[in-house]
């Protein structure tokens, strides 16, 4: 979808739209929630007073997450409420998203000159055309910055909601997924066992980027299955043709395994590929949560440690076309001819995506 979709579908979605909010879902779709945070402890304390206050118009609802261009979405305060997540994961999908830079001037000015020439082709309208005309010259005419809703768009939608990445936005999915099953484990109480996701899946697809994005979510240090490869000495052909057997799984179950239900912190070893050796220790603070995540880190070998399993896809193409970007030619044809097969080889014969309890990205957002 082009910015004037999602344009056209929330003026449909919200008829009380006046062009002053046109302008905001401009200024949004250029520079996101970035403009929001010169000051994130205030910034929380306005989260947390509009939260408890925050509520639908009567008899009038929407979803969690409304797009407003291809990159940003706006989450709703209330909406939010009602699936039952913690608020704080709310706010702090805001804080990164606030935290990343967004736009520049000229897509502002790109934006509204989109919006413009669509609305003037529009045969159904919220408002008048020549009501658009005068704000948007006068915008235009001062220095453009951050503008509110309307009175009427106030009055009548009563907008509660935070600006976030819409990469961050599809998250919603697997972390309702992750509250239900923390909730269906401890109803009503303050659990004492740490709750465990493992993150495995395709070469490329995604793991690592998930577990940073959960992690400052759930606020919660990762355990890496990289630091865990397969030492050299043990690189025996006979061990490299196990499926899985390129991971250091006996050392990962006595260093990391008994301590994934505590909440305490923990620490252990790692192994430094750049040295092909162990070098250093990483340390995993105290959190209610633990999230591992890399090759392997579905293996058998653990049992049924986690407490859910995600599995991240991709298809084959986008998957070279990845590797391509990030490690180079070189390197693109070791992984498709050496590490890529041994993946796949692990990934069939545990049926690691048929046992996953959830597919990531969710195929019914693609």
């Amino acid at each position: 979808m082009l910015f004037t979709d999602y344009l056209m579908t929330q003026l449909s979605a919200h008829p009380s739209s006046q062009p002053r909010d046109v302008i905001k879902q401009c200024y949004q779709a250029a520079f996101g929630a970035e403009h929001l945070l010169t000051d994130p402890s205030g910034a929380e304390t306005c989260f947390w007073k509009e939260y408890e206050e925050a509520s639908f118009p009567e008899g009038r609802s929407v979803p969690p997450a409304e797009p407003i261009s291809p990159k940003i979405c706006r989450i709703s305060l209330p909406a939010w409420k009602q699936t039952g997540m913690p608020g704080r994961w709310l706010f702090r999908m805001f804080l990164l998203s606030a935290s990343t830079p967004q736009g520049e001037p000229e897509d502002l000015n790109r934006l509204l000159s989109l919006a413009d020439t669509r609305l003037q082709d529009a045969s159904h309208l919220p408002f008048s055309i020549e009501s658009w005309n005068q704000c948007l010259a006068e915008y235009t005419a001062g220095p453009m910055e951050p503008v509110h809703h309307s009175d009427t768009y106030r009055r009548e939608e009563k907008p509660a909601y935070r600006v976030v990445n819409r990469e961050l936005a599809d998250l919603i999915p697997l972390l309702q997924a992750i509250h239900q099953r923390r909730s269906l484990q401890t109803p009503g109480e303050k659990p004492d066992k740490a709750f465990v996701l493992a993150i495995d899946g395709r070469c490329a697809a995604g793991k690592s980027t998930l577990a940073s994005r959960l992690a400052f979510l759930l606020e919660a240090d990762p355990v890496h299955m990289d630091d865990f490869f397969l030492p050299p000495e043990l690189r025996t052909p006979e061990r490299l043709r196990e499926p899985g057997g390129n991971v250091h799984y006996e050392r990962f179950a006595s260093q990391v395994l008994p301590h994934l239900g505590e909440q305490t912190s923990f620490t252990y070893t790692v192994f430094d590929c750049s040295l092909m050796k162990l070098q250093g220790d990483r340390t995993i603070e105290a959190s209610p949560w633990r999230i591992v995540e890399g090759s392997y880190s579905h293996h058998p070998f653990f049992g049924s440690y986690a407490d859910l399993r995600i599995f991240a896809d991709i298809d084959t193409g986008e998957q070279i076309e990845r590797i391509l970007r990030r490690n180079g030619p070189a390197m693109a044809e070791n992984f498709r001819s050496r590490w890529i097969p041994m993946e796949e080889n692990y990934h069939r014969a545990f049926s690691l995506r048929d046992k996953a309890d959830v597919i990531y990205p969710d195929p019914k957002l693609s």
